[in-house]
């Protein structure tokens, strides 16, 4: 896979809890934080949450330490999407979003994350190394999936406990 494929990811989970539950906990722009070992949070910037509602999120990661980005909501129906673009809309660094679905057994819950268009910071690393870029995808993705999958185990939790 390249970068400019727009790598792309999806995990899923079904919550034993009603829909507008799992909803109110995805649209907590902090709530990733308490699961993922990468995300540490998010203010938001503009006052209505809604789509075209700006917040600034602080990640780290090992091989690059800390970084901020300006995301903008760009997936909002309530309550069955919730998304943003990391830096543009038009053309983002990363875009990323949950879906909701009433499920046998409660909600259904996706999680999914598309890698670019535009460059982001794992950029540096394919331009450095080229030959390895299929490489460095596959470990991100993987670094992905895993604080997604933990997102969302953390998510159910929270709801089947509020039920």
């Amino acid at each position: 896979m390249r970068y400019a494929q727009g790598p792309t990811l999806t995990v899923e989970v079904v919550v034993d809890a009603p829909l507008d539950a799992v909803w109110a906990l995805v649209t907590d722009i902090n709530l990733p934080a308490r699961f993922s070992s990468e995300f540490l949070g998010a203010t938001w910037v503009d006052a209505s949450r809604g789509l075209g509602a700006r917040f600034v999120g602080k990640n780290q990661h090992k091989a690059t330490g800390e970084w901020e980005t300006t995301s903008i909501v760009n997936r909002y129906d309530p309550p069955r999407a919730f998304g943003w673009c990391v830096t543009d809309v038009e053309c983002p660094t990363s875009s990323w979003w949950f879906e909701l679905e009433e499920a046998p057994g409660g909600t259904r819950l996706v999680q999914g994350a598309r890698m670019g268009p535009a460059p982001s910071g794992l950029s540096i690393a394919i331009n450095a190394m080229p030959d390895k870029e299929e490489r460095i995808i596959a470990r991100r993705l993987s670094e992905f999936e895993t604080n997604m999958r933990a997102t969302l185990e953390g998510i159910k939790q929270l709801a089947e406990a509020s039920v």
